[in-house]
């Protein structure tokens, strides 16, 4: 299967680092309009909308990641959206509703994202409870079950500990059942992917850190008769020499907003400890993996576009499917990877199918 391209949407201020330097990325509906079509004109398959309702690390202004999504589909042709929920802040009935309309709208391209939550202050603001770590996981597979149900049967019936479906219809249903997607690093993240959820998402790591989650998914998921697909995160810095991109990297990190992302750290360090083995998806991170707050420098997307194919197709190897992309400037850095790194990393695909066949 050739990997799939996916591109973090800017729908929260700030863009997708923590620093002060320049960024010639907006946030409005403007903005993610464009960047939209750019993508997927440039072989993009998936966009991931954000969910984010209070600013945990300097992103003051939000656009609600269904809402836009909706918009979003209205403006594109191709591209498959995925929006981010917060189990707790919404009800799953009411979402898989939601989503099915995008579907609709998007003529089959509504896709979503079971985020279980680690900011307790969202939940806090809103005025809803926050569950130990691994009862947000419990409720979150809650979640997907019903979203499962509504999507499918003609009534549904849940009953569980956190949610009621007595009956319920949904018309009209999506087009495709929608693709669901998680992340988390916990070991109850990681079984729930393998039980109820189509792909998994990873923060960045490095190839050996990337292959060894993937190996634990797979073999649980085949524990439950499943199969589960892998994305992992990276930001992208690509530059005409390697020199160029590791001076943008140095830029970065030099103007990095350090009381945001001393904020976020403890944030996330918090979320961590609470689960039972007392480490989340960033108990390895230092202060500068940090500051682009999903570990995207970790996985080495930065170089010239050679050297960048060339990390995506070992990514590959080691069973990633999807590379999920950020950026500093994102309508040139968007474009220039569909342009000059997209294109590689088919050619190296053709190439790695036929040695594959020739050592057969």
């Amino acid at each position: 299967m050739s990997l799939k391209f996916a591109y973090w949407v800017p729908n929260v201020s700030g863009g997708l680092v923590i620093s002060k330097i320049p960024q010639r990325t907006g946030w409005s509906f403007e903005d993610n309009a464009r960047y939209a079509q750019i993508a997927e004109e440039v072989g993009f398959e998936f966009a991931l909308l954000q969910t984010r309702f209070v600013a945990s690390y300097g992103a003051e202004n939000q656009l609600e990641a269904i809402t836009l999504a909706s918009a979003l589909a209205t403006v594109t042709k191709k591209i498959k959206l995925i929006a981010a929920v917060l189990p707790g802040l919404w009800h799953p009935g009411v979402v898989a509703k939601m989503i099915s309309t995008i579907d609709q709208i998007s003529h089959g391209r509504a896709a979503i994202n079971v985020v279980s939550g680690w900011f307790k202050g969202e939940f806090h603001a809103y005025g809803q409870p926050w569950l130990d770590h691994d009862e947000r996981y419990r409720r979150s597979e809650e979640f997907i079950s019903i979203l499962r149900k509504m999507w499918s049967d003609e009534e549904a019936h849940f009953r569980g500990d956190f949610y009621r479906i007595n009956g319920a219809p949904l018309k009209p249903k999506p087009i495709e059942i929608p693709p669901i997607f998680q992340g988390g690093n916990s070991s109850a993240a990681r079984h729930m992917a393998a039980r109820v959820s189509d792909w998994y998402f990873m923060n960045g790591n490095t190839i050996d850190g990337v292959k060894a989650q993937i190996d634990e998914v797979k073999t649980l998921a085949a524990a439950n008769k499943r199969r589960v697909k892998f994305g992992v995160n990276a930001f992208v810095i690509v530059r005409d020499t390697e020199e160029e991109a590791r001076q943008v990297l140095r830029d970065i990190i030099q103007y990095a907003d350090s009381e945001a992302v001393e904020g976020f750290r403890s944030q996330v360090r918090f979320a961590g400890q609470a689960s039972p083995e007392r480490e989340g998806m960033w108990a390895n991170s230092n202060f500068e993996d940090l500051v682009q707050y999903n570990d995207g420098f970790k996985t080495g997307l930065i170089g010239t576009a050679e050297q960048v194919a060339d990390r995506i197709i070992e990514l590959k190897k080691v069973g990633v499917d999807l590379i999920l992309t950020a950026f500093l400037h994102y309508d040139e850095d968007l474009q220039a990877f569909g342009e000059k790194v997209i294109p590689l990393v088919r050619e190296r695909e053709v190439d790695l199918q036929n040695k594959l066949e020739f050592s057969r």
